[in-house]
C-alpha cells in the first residue's frame, strides 16, 4: 500500500517515516526542497521523493493517483504574518489534489482546540481541519498539545529556560494548564490509526495522563535534571513583553515566540482518552518523556529537531537558489592556509559551531549573536542538531547549511542573522590547502557601510579561525 507523507522533513515526519517503511508501506515523501531531505541510507531505496509546495497548486500534479493513505503534517506558523491564510490555502489545495486520487484516508495532526477562546495558531489549525474535512476521503484528525521529545520545540524551549535561569520572574501564562504527550506515543497513535476503519471520519485529542501547568512542567523538568529552581509569576507582562522574555531566554525566533505566547494563554486539555482505549495505549508520564529525551540528546541520537525547520530562522528559501555563491557586486574575505593534517582539519570543520564554537574569538561571535537577538534575529542559541554530522538544511547557530560533503571536502553556510544584505561562509580543502571564503552581497548604501564598519573585526576573526582550522591536530 502507498502512503503519501507531507512534512517529511519536519520534526514529526522524520520520526514517522522510518516506522512506516519498517512496517512495509511504500512511502512517497512530499518535500518543498529535495536538497533539504536526507533520509537514512537504510531507507533511501525504499521511498519515493517528490517536490511539492502546497501553496503552489501547479506542483501538486506530482502527487500520484494510486495512493491509499496520506498524512498531513505541514504548517506555516511563523514563516509569515499571514500564516493562517497560507495554511488554509495549503489545506484547500491539498484536498483538491487528493480528490483526484484513490486515497481512502487522510490523517491530520492538529492542536487541541477545546477552549472557547482560541489563539490565532490554534484557530488556524481548526480551519485547516475544516478544509480537509470537505474531501472525498475519510479524515482522521488527532489533536495534540505539548509534544515532548529530543529536539522538539517544547522540550528545547523548556530546557533553555530551566538550565539558564535558577530564579525566574515569569509571565502569568505559566499558570495555564496543559496535557503533554511524549513523541513516542504520538508516533504510536499516528501509525495505530492508519488504515483503521474504526477511526475513519473521527477526531481524537491525544495527550498523556497528567494535567500540568507550564510552571509545574518547568519544575518537574528541573527535578529530572537535579536542579533547584525558583519561579514567581507576575501579572504585569503584556503579550509583547512575554514574547520578548521567551525570545531572549530561548533559541526561538521572535515570530515563533509571539505565536507560542498567544497559544500558551489557552488551556490545551484533552476532552477524553478515547484514542488510548481504542489503541490500548498507556502514555508515558511527563518525567519519563523528559528522561528519554535527555538520553537521546546525550547519546547524540536526535533524529529530528525543530531548529532545522525554516520556522526557526528568518528565511524560507530553496537551497538551490543560494548554493551558487555570487561574484558580481560582492565583497569577499578570502583566506588560504596550508594544512598540517588533512583529516584533523576536516574534522574541525565538521564540528564547527554549537558547543565547539568558532575556534577563534568566540566572545566576538557570542557578541554578534547577542546583537542579532536585539534586532530580532536568531542569535547563536540554535546550536546544531548533531555533534559530528552536518546535512544541507540544518541550522548551525545563526547559519543555515547549504552544502556539506566530506567526500568533496566542502561546507557552505548561508547567514540567517539580521543583515543589510546576504552572506555566505565557505570552507573547502584542495591540494592540502584550506580555502575559507566569506562573501557578502550588500543591499544598498547601508549594506556597504556595514561591510566596511566590521572589516577590522573580520580581519581578526576570519584570519584566526582559518589558522586554527588548518593548524596541527591536538
Amino acid at each position: 500500500m502507498k502512503i503519501l507523507l507531507t512534512g517529511a522533513t519536519g520534526y514529526i515526519g522524520k520520526r514517522l517515516l522510518p516506522v512506516l517503511v519498517d512496517q512495509g508501506y511504500d512511502v512517497i515523501c512530499c518535500v518543498r526542497d529535495r536538497d533539504k531531505f536526507h533520509p537514512e541510507n537504510s531507507i533511501k531505496g525504499k521511498i519515493e521523493v517528490i517536490e511539492v509546495d502546497l501553496n503552489k497548486s501547479e506542483t501538486l500534479v506530482h502527487i500520484p493517483k494510486d495512493i491509499d493513505f496520506a498524512y498531513y503534517l505541514v504548517h506555516s506558523m511563523s514563516t509569515a504574518k499571514n500564516y493562517d491564510d497560507l495554511e488554509k490555502e495549503s489545506a484547500a489545495n491539498f484536498r483538491e489534489a487528493l480528490n483526484r486520487t484513490d486515497v481512502k484516508q487522510v490523517i491530520y495532526l492538529s492542536g487541541i482546540v477545546n477552549s472557547q477562546t482560541l489563539s490565532k495558531h490554534l484557530n488556524s489549525r481548526k480551519n485547516v481541519e475544516l478544509e480537509l474535512s470537505k474531501g472525498r476521503y475519510a479524515l482522521t484528525t488527532v489533536r495534540a498539545g505539548i509534544i515532548i521529545g529530543a529536539g522538539s520545540a517544547s522540550f528545547e524551549i523548556i530546557r533553555d529556560i530551566v538550565e539558564k535561569l535558577p530564579v525566574m520572574v515569569t509571565p502569568k501564562w505559566l499558570k495555564t494548564k496543559c496535557q503533554p504527550i511524549g513523541i513516542v506515543d504520538v508516533i504510536k497513535i499516528l501509525t495505530g490509526i492508519l488504515n483503521n476503519e474504526r477511526t475513519f471520519n473521527h477526531s481524537y485529542d491525544i495527550a498523556g495522563n497528567e494535567i500540568l501547568t507550564y510552571k509545574e512542567m518547568l519544575l518537574e523538568f528541573a527535578e529530572v535534571r537535579g536542579l533547584r529552581r525558583h519561579i514567581w509569576t507576575v501579572p504585569v507582562m503584556t503579550p509583547k513583553l512575554s514574547s520578548y522574555w521567551l525570545y531572549f531566554i530561548t533559541s526561538t525566533s521572535f515570530m515563533l515566540a509571539s505565536s507560542l505566547v498567544d497559544s500558551m494563554k489557552v488551556e490545551v486539555i484533552a476532552r477524553d482518552q478515547e484514542i488510548n482505549r481504542l489503541l490500548n495505549l498507556d502514555p508515558l508520564p511527563y518525567k519519563e518523556c523528559v528522561r528519554q529525551a535527555f538520553e537521546k540528546t546525550e547519546q547524540n541520537e536526535i533524529i529530528s529537531s525543530w531548529k532545522d525547520s525554516t520556522v526557526s530562522g528568518r528565511l524560507n528559501f530553496k537551497i538551490s537558489d543560494y548554493i551558487k555563491v555570487p561574484e558580481f557586486g560582492c565583497y569577499k574575505d578570502r583566506r588560504t592556509m596550508r594544512i598540517s593534517n588533512l583529516d584533523a582539519c576536516l574534522d574541525r570543520i565538521w564540528r564547527i559551531g554549537g558547543e565547539t564554537g568558532w575556534y577563534y574569538a568566540n566572545w566576538l561571535w557570542r557578541l554578534r549573536g547577542f546583537i542579532d537577538k536585539l534586532y530580532g534575529g536568531v542569535g547563536l542559541r540554535r546550536g546544531r542538531t548533531n555533534v559530528n554530522g552536518i546535512q544541507p538544511g540544518d541550522s548551525l547557530d545563526f547559519w543555515r547549511v547549504l552544502y556539506a560533503s566530506k567526500e568533496e571536502k566542502r561546507l557552505l553556510l548561508f547567514a540567517e542573522m539580521k543583515l543589510p544584505g546576504e552572506a555566505w561562509l565557505e570552507f573547502q580543502i584542495r591540494d592540502n590547502e584550506l580555502f575559507q571564503t566569506a562573501t557578502f552581497r550588500p543591499r544598498g548604501l547601508l549594506g556597504r557601510l556595514y561591510w566596511y564598519s566590521v572589516l577590522p573585526l573580520h580581519g581578526l576573526i576570519f584570519k584566526g579561525m582559518a589558522r586554527r582550522l588548518a593548524g596541527p591536530s591536538d
